[in-house]
């Protein structure tokens, strides 16, 4: 059945077509998003939702899309998705962060002139008859110090830009190399430097915890007099009180702003203030952008629900068209590995070591490390999935490492999981042979080859004679049919473990019949699921 997809904001034809040329049934209802009890009621039918700003996609909604999988924004906002209920549910969601970087920095720009020149005031007061040339006095932009904070997709493209127009370019942006910003023609430096030299601040940040407020009352203060500030990225990163008081007393020379504290901003303290340029968020807001986003939403979820790639997620490692069938077979081997361990823990995890050995190293080892965490804590937290997984194991304060290196072994690549508790540490490996089904090959630093199967046995003990008969006849005696086995031992005489792939569940009073014998340690059933 070909997975369905529904359009609940406006998108264009081309971007519905889209859909349905890569095999995905589309339900277009652009009206929808702004229905909030319809949507609910249908949405568990889909899986996926393609949305503009409109749909809000609400802890409630979510809960309801009992399907969903996959929420993709047609733009770079997804402040009207609630990423960690969607998480949690392990519905994956994208956004479109590059389809209209280029329109978002051009309006930055064209905010740039038009306080430099006060160009919205002049309009006004010449198509009111008045012809008040010596009123509307700017300055020049060839020359000026442009700061710039975020020198990430869009602030790099304004930098590009304004050097075009013959500005020197300072950027702050803890993320930017001094590489980096050789190659783009910039200064990297830091916001205390940044603040008093510039002529003009741009800001191109997200909105998090660390940059909210950014600009406030105090930064403000540490500006050059005569400043001009344009923010067309974020509303709340300029204290927008404290602006316009610096404004008002002649600190700051101008403002343009596309974004606003509360929005739809219908009274901001900016507004009414003479040397301020403001536009109702039109950073995106032009026909090519808007076709580009909705064309890549459609595109990457379509990627997704056909092929299983994941690209612009904000809460999935990405995977390419083109890595999703070679990284198929060993997320199933990570999350037989990681399921294995959890199994096998009745204790607290204190830390948990990833080695990629091989082949695996030069993979996606974020989606292998989700899909494996997801496995280790999927006994304990059934709803669990590579999503929400390495959110969990971080709120629950885990050591997570991984190690990769050059093969070592006579596998072309494995993978071995070490987990450490308070009171001991467990290993597995495993790997995936030309068959593309994962293998265990080894355990508690015991070499074996062992296939996996649905249902398991494992059992440890002491390397005596005759614990091959006494496993089968038991078992036997049970009507427990063994489909294979696979021994092994670390030395004569020591410690000796057996995997057994059994057809069917075990009850816990064969697991007691097994464990009556002294030689053995530990008789523990394993479910995986193998499909």
């Amino acid at each position: 059945m070909a997975p369905r997809v529904l359009v609940s904001d406006e998108l264009s034809e081309t971007a519905v077509q889209i859909f349905r040329d890569r095999g995905v049934e589309v339900d277009f209802q652009p009206k929808l998003g702004k229905d909030k009890e319809k949507l609910a009621e249908i949405i568990g039918n889909y899986d996926g939702l393609a949305i503009r700003s409109a749909t809000k996609a609400t802890e409630k909604l979510i809960a309801a899309a009992t399907n969903l999988k996959v929420i993709g924004r047609a733009g770079i906002g997804v402040d009207n998705v609630d990423i960690p209920a969607a998480s949690k549910r392990g519905i994956i969601v994208m956004n479109t962060p590059f389809g209209n970087s280029i329109t978002t920095a051009e309006h930055a720009i064209a905010l740039m002139f038009a306080v430099a020149r006060q160009l919205p005031q002049a309009d006004a007061s010449t198509q009111a008859g008045k012809w008040e040339k010596s009123k509307f006095m700017g300055v020049e932009i060839t020359g000026k110090t442009l700061g710039v904070i975020g020198a990430g997709n869009i602030g790099g493209i304004v930098c590009k830009k304004a050097i075009g127009l013959g500005m020197h370019v300072i950027a702050y942006d803890p993320f930017l190399s001094a590489e980096r910003a050789q190659e783009m023609g910039v200064e990297k430096v830091e916001l205390d430097e940044l603040l008093p030299r510039a002529d003009f601040i741009t800001l191109h940040v997200p909105m998090t915890d660390k940059t909210r407020g950014i600009l406030g009352k105090d930064n403000i203060a540490k500006t050059k007099p005569g400043v001009r500030i344009i923010n067309c990225a974020r509303g709340g990163l300029v204290d927008e009180a404290a602006l316009a008081d610096a404004i008002k007393s002649g600190h700051v020379a101008g403002a343009g702003f596309d974004v606003f504290e509360v929005e739809p901003a219908t009274e901001s303290p900016l507004f009414g203030l003479p040397n301020v340029v403001c536009t109702p968020h039109l950073g995106a807001s032009t026909t090519e952008a808007q076709e580009n986003v909705a064309l890549q939403v459609a595109e990457q979820m379509s990627d997704y629900l056909m092929k299983g790639a994941v690209s612009n997620a904000i809460n999935m490692p990405s995977i390419t068209a083109e890595e999703a069938p070679i990284l198929k077979p060993f997320i199933r081997l990570a999350d037989v590995l990681g399921s294995f361990a959890g199994q096998m823990t009745e204790n607290p995890i204190k830390e948990i070591e990833i080695l990629y050995d091989g082949v695996t190293s030069t993979m996606n080892t974020k989606a292998l490390t989700s899909a494996l965490l997801a496995g280790l804590i999927r006994p304990q937290v059934a709803d669990v999935n590579m999503v929400s997984a390495p959110i969990m194991i971080k709120e629950k304060g885990v050591i997570v490492s991984e190690v990769k290196r050059d093969k070592t072994g006579v596998y072309d690549g494995y993978i071995k999981l070490t987990v450490t508790t308070e009171k001991q540490t467990r290993s597995i490996a495993g790997t995936v042979f030309s068959d593309g089904k994962p293998r265990f090959i080894q355990i508690k630093g015991i070499n074996m080859d062992a296939d996996v199967g649905q249902n398991m046995i494992y059992i440890s003990n002491t390397d005596v004679p005759g614990m091959i008969g006494f496993m089968g006849t038991t078992l036997g005696n049970a009507k427990v049919n063994i489909a294979n086995f696979q021994l092994g031992r670390d030395k004569e005489g020591g410690d000796a473990i057996a995997l057994l792939y059994v057809d069917g569940p075990v009850d816990q009073a064969v697991l007691d019949q097994l464990t009556a014998n002294p030689a053995v340690k530990q008789a523990k059933p394993l479910v995986f699921n193998v499909d």
